[in-house]
Order: C-alpha cells, then sequence, then structure tokens
C-alpha cells in the first residue's frame, strides 16, 4: 500500500469531520486526565501573572533601568506567540502528549533559571522559556478530543478553558503575598515545583495521544512566522515607549506586512505548511479567530483598569486606596467565577452551538464593563463587574475552541487551537497599546505627579464595552451549520 502524496493528506482535511474514525476511548479514565491537563492550564496562568507584584521593583532587584526591566514582561508575550502555533504543529505530526512534556520542561528550566537569576539577563531569558511553554494548554484542549468521549468533551473543554482565568486569579494575590513578606526568588522556586509537578502529571497519567497526520515540519514557515509575529507585537507593544511615528516602530510594523505577506505566499505553496491558510479561510475558523482578536482586547482591558483603580490613593477621589495585595483579593472572585459557570457554557453549547455561547460570553461581558463604568467608585461595584465580566470571559473561552475543533479535523486540532491562541495574544497585546494611549492622554495633575484621570478609566470601560458588543455580532454572523455541534 503506498502513502497519501501531501496532495492528497490535504484534501482529507476538507472532509467533514465524521468520516474519520474516532481514537479508542473506551479504556480511558477521564477524571484524572481531565484534572491533569486542567491543573497545568492553572499552573500556565500563574506563570503569566507571576511578574507583576514586582516590576515596580524590578529596576532594583535586577540593578537595571525601569524601560530594560519591561522586557521581563515582554519576553515572555514574544516567546509564548512564536512558540503557541509551532508546538501546536509539532503536537499534530509527533504526538500531544510528547510536546507537552517537551513544554513543562522548559517551563522547569525557565522557573529555575529565574530563582537562579541576579541579573537582567538570566531573568529575560527565563521568562522567555516560561513563555515558550505556553502551547501547554491549546495542546490539552486538543488532547481532550483525542482521549475524551464525546459526551465529556464539552464541559472538560470549558473547564480546561476556565482553569487559566482561575489560574490569574489565584497566581496575584499569591505572588503578592510572597513578594511582600518573603524573599522575590520564593516565587520561582515555587514555580519551579509547580512545573516539576505538571510534568510528572502528564507524563504518568495523561495517555498517549494518536498521530493523526503524516507529513515533515515546516521550518521555513515556523521562522517566517516568528519573525513576522516578533515585529508586530514588538511594533505594538513597545509603540508607547518608543513614539508611535518613530522609525523603530513604523519600521517594525512596515516589516510585520512583508514578512506577513511572504510567509502567507509560502504556506500556500509548500505541501507540509505549518498554518494551513485554506483551513483558516473557512468561515467558522475565520470568524472565530476574528472573535478571539476582538475577545482577547475585551478580557484584558479590564485587568488593565480596574487594577489601577483599586490601587489608587483615595486623595484622587475616585481611587480606591488598596496595596497589591489587597487587590489581587478583590479580582480573585471573578477567576472562580469562570470555573463556577463553565458548566453552565458547557450546556448552554450542547444545547445551543458553541456559537450562541460565544455571543452570550461576549454580550456578558459587555454588561459587565457597562457595570464597571457604573460602579467604579466602591470596591464592592467593582467585584461584582469583575466577576459579571469573568462569567462571560469563561462563556466565550470555552466556547472558541468547541468551534474550532468542530471544524476540523482531528489531524489539525492542535495547530488549529494555538493558532487561536495566538489570536487572543494579539487582541491583548492591542488592547494593552490602546488602553495604554487613553489613560496616557487622559490625565488630572496632583501636585507633582499625573494620574489617569476619572474620565479616562470611564473612556477605557466604555472601549471595553463596545469591543465585547462587537464580539458579539461577530460570534453571531459564525455560520449555524459548519462545525460539528457535540463538540459543545
Amino acid at each position: 500500500m503506498t502513502e497519501p502524496s501531501p496532495n492528497q493528506l490535504r484534501e482529507q482535511s476538507a472532509k467533514p469531520l465524521a468520516d474519520f474514525p474516532a481514537p479508542e476511548k473506551s479504556t480511558v479514565r477521564n477524571g484524572p486526565i481531565v484534572g491533569v491537563l486542567a491543573f497545568a492550564g492553572i499552573v500556565a496562568a500563574v506563570m503569566q501573572t507571576l511578574v507583576v507584584p514586582l516590576i515596580g521593583e524590578m529596576p532594583e532587584l535586577l540593578g537595571t533601568s525601569a524601560s530594560n526591566a519591561t522586557w521581563v514582561v515582554t519576553a515572555t508575550l514574544l516567546a509564548a506567540a512564536v512558540a503557541t502555533p509551532i508546538s501546536g504543529r509539532l503536537g499534530d505530526l509527533y504526538g500531544k502528549k510528547r510536546v507537552m512534556l517537551v513544554c513543562s520542561v522548559l517551563l522547569v528550566a525557565g522557573s529555575l533559571v529565574c530563582a537562579l537569576a541576579t541579573s537582567l539577563i538570566p531573568m529575560i531569558a527565563g521568562r522567555a522559556l516560561q513563555g515558550a511553554a505556553m502551547g501547554l494548554v491549546p495542546l490539552g484542549i486538543s488532547a481532550m478530543r483525542d482521549l475524551l468521549p464525546t459526551e465529556k468533551l464539552g464541559t472538560s473543554i470549558a473547564l480546561m478553558s476556565a482553569s487559566m482565568g482561575i489560574g490569574g486569579a489565584l497566581g496575584l494575590p499569591l505572588a503578592a503575598a510572597v513578594a511582600e513578606y518573603s524573599d522575590w526568588h520564593a516565587l520561582f522556586w515555587g514555580a519551579t515545583a509547580l512545573a516539576v509537578a505538571v510534568a510528572a502529571l502528564i507524563y504518568f497519567l495523561v495517555p498517549a495521544t494518536p498521530v493523526a497526520v503524516r507529513g515533515k515540519f515546516d521550518s521555513v514557515g515556523a521562522v517566517g512566522l516568528g519573525v513576522g509575529l516578533v515585529c508586530l507585537l514588538l511594533g505594538v507593544s513597545k509603540g508607547a515607549d518608543w513614539g508611535w511615528t518613530s522609525g523603530t516602530t513604523l519600521g517594525l510594523l512596515v516589516g510585520a506586512a512583508v514578512v506577513f505577506l511572504a510567509w502567507g505566499w509560502f504556506q500556500l505553496r509548500t505541501s507540509d505548511p505549518l498554518v494551513d491558510l485554506r483551513v483558516t479561510a473557512r468561515p467558522v475558523v475565520l470568524l472565530t479567530n476574528l472573535s478571539s482578536v476582538v475577545i482577547g482586547f475585551a478580557m484584558y482591558a479590564q485587568s488593565l483598569i480596574v487594577p489601577q483603580l483599586l490601587q489608587l490613593p483615595t486623595e484622587t477621589g475616585y481611587g480606591l486606596g488598596q496595596n497589591m495585595f489587597q487587590m489581587g483579593l478583590w479580582m480573585a472572585p471573578g477567576g472562580l467565577m469562570m470555573m463556577l459557570t463553565a458548566p453552565a457554557g458547557a450546556r448552554i453549547s450542547h444545547a445551543r452551538g458553541p456559537r450562541t455561547t460565544l455571543a452570550i460570553g461576549a454580550a456578558v461581558m459587555a454588561v459587565g464593563y457597562l457595570a464597571a463604568a457604573a460602579l467604579m467608585g466602591s470596591t464592592w461595584g467593582l467585584l461584582l463587574s469583575v466577576c459579571i465580566t469573568n462569567i462571560g470571559v469563561g462563556f466565550a473561552y470555552g466556547a472558541m475552541p468547541a468551534l474550532i475543533m468542530g471544524s476540523v479535523n482531528s489531524s489539525e486540532t492542535g495547530s488549529a487551537n494555538s493558532l487561536n491562541t495566538l489570536m487572543r495574544s494579539i487582541g491583548t497585546t492591542i488592547s494593552a497599546a490602546v488602553v495604554g494611549v487613553v489613560l496616557a492622554n487622559m490625565t488630572a495633575d496632583f501636585g507633582r505627579i499625573s494620574l489617569p484621570s476619572e474620565s479616562g478609566f470611564h473612556t477605557g470601560l466604555l472601549i471595553g464595552a463596545a469591543v465585547a458588543t462587537i464580539a458579539a455580532v461577530i460570534a453571531l454572523l459564525i455560520p449555524a451549520r459548519g462545525y460539528q455541534k457535540g463538540i459543545g
């Protein structure tokens, strides 16, 4: 029997999902798999918020300037953006469990490097390694499709997606407490222990996933995508510092456009592309990815605005005077709401389809932003609005991978989910830039210092509501037919 050609494999990818036999799942124990993968998602989210309490002190801790210290955050962002789609494709080619183990090893190495760091360069290197491990989450969601029965898949995906919310919610106050009452290196020693636990649990409790695709890894495509993403995200994230009209910022953004055009041309002509653009052009996948950019924007705007409102001095008239630890505690219930409401979102997806869940989630996020704009004068008001917004985020985050996996075949789930995760990351980066510009230009003077004004915060919250509304409209444009509703 001859092996299928790359073109035949590509033609197979356009077949309905039902044409492909499902892997044998009868002997798999569902509970441990879901628990381990959700724990991996929580740990990944904790890594994202780990340095937030330290940002202001990083220049002194690492003996560097404030502008250089920001690379501790930027390095993680760039590494995650580049590595996530690459790890997704590797998971499709060589097995998702194998690549998840590689990601967990990177997480261990990065955490250990940060725990031992006393200067800027090792810290940036460690944070970059931590970012390179962020493919754990989309790979875990994709592995669920291979390992779990269909009737359990929707709820499990929703729980896995919500785990990122609870990880972020718990990580912030815990990191703040450790940073305040212990040596900051303890944060990363704890992160190392968590990463080792993730690696061990995946190795012993997650079965190997079937490899449903043959081909070679597109190294040229990986380099091209990496270069394009670095240019784009660096230009967007650093534009405010360097100047939006500076030669460096404009050069990076123009360079990103040129690289992406050349990369797309190459992807359409290679036999084993890193990202099959023909698949991403399917209406369900295209509109879901577009909504992911907008959802990422809307979700992150809250994370930029509410913590500042909570921590600004009460003397401003609108700040609530909380310290970092207290702020984290006020934000934490929002992440818990994501976890608690995930099963409800899965039930809606099963009954009405994930498109409906995505639209409802985005609409709820808009309501949460409007509530924040109306109730921003009290801690309890902001707590309520954060909970409402995160219920919407939980619904949306559970629906997006269900839509993606319902419209691609099992051999493409790793790369397709990873690309969807990348779209959300691009949305968060754009959100940081836009909200940063709004708050930087709408300020009020308090003696010798200038702080974001009350109207600036109102404007940012209203932008979040508007963007979430746009996400709901995009969700409703997703074709009702074109994806396998059983996934939800």
